[in-house]
């Protein structure tokens, strides 16, 4: 088949089509976000890496912690950086930044730690936005003890609004987890409710394996 300059110029005239997403740099740091200090980047990455281990038999169930979470395409100056969240649905951890109209899993655990410069707008506006992305639980744990009605606030999403869930004794349910929010008066830590004990942290595992390594090594006495 021949092809004629008319031919040649309509290609040129009408290229292929390109996806605007593709023309657009979704950053995956922002200078507005500044961490908050030690004890809020400790808890982070403690809670992160317990869910981690947890989950680890889990293929579809993915934790991020300060993640550049883009919600509306087009628009890169609509993103939220939750400090935690968990997604169940994924195959696979987005490479750079969490592109929701890429991956389609809204999050379904959102967890805030509220500190002088966050705690107004944990329970204002970021509870406003993750109502109407559809997050099905949302918590806002005071680090500090300082700031917070409570230290440790529930949300859940009831009808398409995030409802506030009276958090008694201290701890709360999380559906979505399987597991028990606990505050325990100096720090957050999550309960396994079928056996009524916590998740081991990093350290406590390496020392019960230290302790396992030593008891083998006396013979098991």
């Amino acid at each position: 088949m021949s092809v004629t300059i008319s031919t040649i110029e309509t290609r040129k005239n009408h290229p292929s089509a390109v996806s605007a997403d593709a023309e657009i740099y979704y950053p995956d740091t922002d200078e507005t976000i500044m961490p908050e200090g030690i004890q809020h980047f400790l808890l982070s990455v403690h809670l992160a890496s317990i869910l981690l281990a947890f989950f680890a038999s889990r293929n579809d169930a993915k934790v991020f912690g300060n993640v550049m979470l883009y919600y509306e395409e087009g628009k890169p100056k609509k993103f939220v950086s939750p400090d935690l969240m968990v997604c169940f649905g994924l195959e696979q951890f987005p490479k750079r930044v969490y592109k929701l109209w890429q991956e389609k899993v809204v999050p379904s655990v959102v967890i805030e730690f509220a500190s002088n410069t966050t705690w107004l707008n944990d329970v204002s506006s970021k509870l406003a936005l993750y109502q109407k992305l559809g997050v099905k639980e949302y918590y806002v744990y005071d680090v500090e003890y300082a700031h917070l009605p409570e230290p440790l606030m529930a949300f859940r999403l009831e009808d398409g609004v995030l409802s506030e869930i009276e958090v008694r004794d201290k701890r709360i349910l999380s559906e979505s987890l399987g597991l028990e929010l606990v505050d325990t008066g100096e720090t957050l830590r999550f309960c396994n409710p079928e056996t009524n004990e916590f998740l081991m942290t990093m350290e406590e595992m390496a020392a019960e394996l230290a302790l396992l390594k030593a008891e083998k090594q006396n013979g098991g006495k």
